[in-house]
């Protein structure tokens, strides 16, 4: 589905980022991984190429304006042109509100909301200067938000607010580049079985209390949020742009908690 489509992923040693390279691999894309990460991001790129995946990594802190721009730079040279972004970085930071640091409120919005703008706008100045595809597309952004943008925790406030400012930043930019030929989408994901998700899984009670108010009564697999990424990618949502996908086992559309089973 993305045979010789060339794409860039933040935050992609690990968890959902990993699991897009791996599927835009097994899709037929090259992949260039980064992340600041970079023993693990490194460890990650050698796992896919092990596979036979065209896949490099680069080093990239999402929240300095620098290293993005050397990042598509090192993309453009190595391949030639930029067909997909995935601004998947994200870190995320507990509190209470009352009790929450400035230094840390900052830096979760530096990556979580500053890096995904960002990468979407260097990104989409890079491809307005390449040749439109035959579906006439130039490329495309997909924007990993959460469910958290829509429904409030206060214990991760900084993260509820900058993913609710990445789902308006997805249309704004959608809206922008639509006569460019730039399709421009985001990814909610709800609960999904990362590593960021272990913490959770590993306490039976809080375990128990978010599956309550999953529908679907189990977290979702990281690759059940790469597929929809390919979608995205793809021209099979060539007349989707400024739009975020919920991928949340029926979680947002709940009211209710529902029985989970011993």
């Amino acid at each position: 589905m993305l045979k010789d489509k060339v794409t860039v992923i933040t935050g992609a040693s690990q968890g959902i980022g990993y699991a897009c390279a791996e599927r835009f691999i097994r899709e037929g894309a090259s992949v260039v991984l980064s992340d600041v990460e970079d023993e693990k991001g490194q460890e990650s790129t050698r796992c896919l190429q092990d596979q036979g995946g065209d896949s490099v990594y680069f080093h990239c802190d999402v929240s300095r304006k620098s290293d993005v721009e050397a990042l598509f730079d090192f993309a453009a040279d190595q391949y030639g042109r930029i067909d997909t972004v995935i601004a998947n970085a994200g870190i995320v930071h507990q509190a209470d509100i009352l009790e929450l640091e400035e230094a840390d409120f900052d830096r979760v919005l530096s990556v979580n909301l500053k890096g995904v703008f960002l990468t979407g706008q260097v990104a989409a100045q890079r491809m307005i200067t390449q040749q439109r595809d035959a579906d006439h597309s130039r490329g495309t952004i997909i924007n990993m938000s959460s469910l958290n943008g829509l429904l409030a925790i206060p214990a991760i406030a900084p993260y509820v607010m900058a993913k609710g400012g990445v789902n308006q930043w997805t249309k704004c930019l959608g809206i922008r580049m639509a006569a460019e030929g730039v399709r421009v989408n985001g990814i909610g994901p709800g609960s999904i079985a990362t590593e960021m998700f272990d913490a959770i899984s590993g306490n039976p009670e809080k375990y128990r209390g978010i599956m309550s108010r999953t529908p679907m009564l189990r977290p979702g697999d990281p690759d059940e949020v790469a597929k929809v990424a390919v979608f995205l990618a793809s021209d099979y949502s060539s007349y989707m742009t400024g739009e975020t996908v919920y991928v949340d086992g029926g979680r947002q559309g709940l009211n209710y908690v529902v029985p989970v089973p011993e």
